[in-house]
């Protein structure tokens, strides 16, 4: 999300390099043996860079002794924190005229896409399937988020009022039949091998009423799971799927 970012406000020539799950953009200089997952001190130091971008404080207090900058990149909840992020990551890289056209663009593209919504998706219940283990993400996660500017109810809410799942809860078969979404949407389709057609062979999924009319559709992980400029593209995406519906 960082390095998606730094390129949406112009700081692209600045960055020098990426850790392995920083893919996009494609330009984007992925540099071997920068692991996002278990970063290294050392070879995160050998680049000489003025400033390092974290998603995970970590690894901040040896790099800051080593006399490196430090920025810790906190996961959004909602569009203004979207809008916040890209605007502080101009600010830091002197990219600050960019940044404001970037947030201006991803402004005036997700209010375009929430007037063409209109009130189709008012009302209905929906699931997010994150993994074939069921777990799911409620409206306190930004993905929850994109789907409530439509006015999608989401049936994960009602999963774990205590909030220990962090907004990630992990759903039963028995809680989906219960909730009967209106529709599902499905974020696995990469990482789990889930389809239309598998999730509806499911035992007992072909009951529920979004399988039933067909109301089941395929979200990108990749988008959807990120924020930045591309939670357009998600949100477009929701549209299509209750314009569809809508049609049908």
């Amino acid at each position: 999300t960082a390095t998606d970012m730094l390129y949406a406000v112009g700081a692209g020539p600045q960055v020098a390099a990426v850790d392995n799950f920083s893919y996009w953009p494609p330009e984007a200089p992925v540099r071997e043996g920068l692991s996002g997952s278990n970063p290294n001190v050392e070879t995160i130091a050998s680049f000489q860079p003025d400033l390092v971008i974290v998603s995970d404080d970590g690894i901040q207090d040896e790099l800051e002794l080593l006399g490196i900058r430090v920025h810790s990149i906190q996961p959004a909840k909602s569009l203004e924190d979207v809008y916040d992020q890209m605007f502080f990551f101009g600010e830091i890289t002197c990219q600050r005229e960019p940044a404001g056209a970037a947030v201006q663009k991803l402004r005036a593209s997700m209010d375009v896409l929430i007037g063409v919504a209109g009130d189709m998706g008012e009302g209905l219940t929906f699931y997010h399937e994150l993994d074939d283990a069921l777990h799911s993400a409620d409206s306190s996660t930004f993905v929850g988020h994109i789907y409530s500017l439509v006015g999608l109810v989401n049936i994960a809410d009602l999963a774990d009022p205590a909030g220990t799942s962090g907004g990630y809860p992990q759903l039963t078969s028995e809680f989906v039949f219960e909730a009967n979404p209106d529709v599902i949407f499905f974020a696995d389709a990469q990482c789990c091998a889930q389809s239309i057609e598998t999730i509806s062979l499911r035992p007992g999924w072909s009951d529920l009423s979004a399988v039933r009319n067909g109301n089941i559709f395929e979200i990108d992980s990749d988008i959807s799971s990120r924020w930045g400029l591309r939670s357009a593209d998600f949100l477009t995406t929701v549209v299509r799927a209750l314009r569809a519906m809508d049609e049908d």
